[in-house]
């Protein structure tokens, strides 16, 4: 029996064949899949590609998938990303560098998630969006459409980014906050509460 101590002693596991990466006996990897020399999949977790629908599903680099979290259809997670608890990465999204994917957390569609960001929670980041820098989005916070969150801003709550709007700087969205249509909140800004800044806004510094 092969096996491979991927952090709390040697477990049952395996090299897949598409790619050499190792997997935990434990956890489900298609054959359509690619996980890399150096990526971990193990855990319950399952990383799928659908030779009907999409093989394009890749996890490689340094990239860590555990738990119970799922990258399926053409979604790519990379560097030193990890993506952990019941999280999922699917569609078109890709993660990479050193970002963290956890709890209920969803990253779809076309979304970017990169830098040292963090999707946490039951955070959404989906559509065409992108997370960067050391953002942070979490809570029940959604970020969508083709809105921007990056440098150390912090979107959580139920607040919504979305429609080509940036936050950015310092700045924090929380609580029942809408930030949309072209709008930017940068700095040390806080929006909060039931707030909507959208139009061409720009709401900065300490405001």
């Amino acid at each position: 029996m092969t096996t491979f101590d991927f952090g709390n002693g040697p477990v049952p596991a395996h090299r897949h064949p598409n790619g050499g990466g190792w997997v935990a006996d434990t956890a489900t990897v298609s054959k359509t899949a690619y996980v890399g020399p150096d990526a971990w999949v193990y855990g319950d977790a399952k990383v799928s590609g659908d030779a009907v629908v999409s093989d394009n599903v890749r996890v490689y680099g340094n990239a860590w998938v555990s738990c119970d979290a799922m990258v399926f259809e053409d979604a790519k997670v990379s560097g030193d990303a990890k993506v952990y608890d019941n999280a999922k990465v699917f569609g078109n999204a890709r993660v990479y560098d050193n970002v963290r994917v956890s709890g209920d957390a969803r990253v779809f569609g076309n979304a970017v998630v990169d830098g040292d960001a963090e999707v946490d929670g039951d955070a959404w980041v989906y559509d065409n969006a992108e997370v960067f820098g050391n953002a942070v989005v979490y809570g029940y916070a959604v970020v969508y459409g083709g809105a921007v969150v990056y440098g150390n801003a912090r979107v959580y709550g139920n607040a919504r980014v979305y429609d080509n709007a940036w936050v950015f700087g310092d700045a924090e969205v929380f609580g029942n906050a809408w930030v949309y249509d072209d709008a930017c909140v940068s700095g040390r800004a806080r929006v909060y509460d039931d707030a909507r800044v959208s139009g061409n806004a720009w709401v900065y510094d300490n405001a």
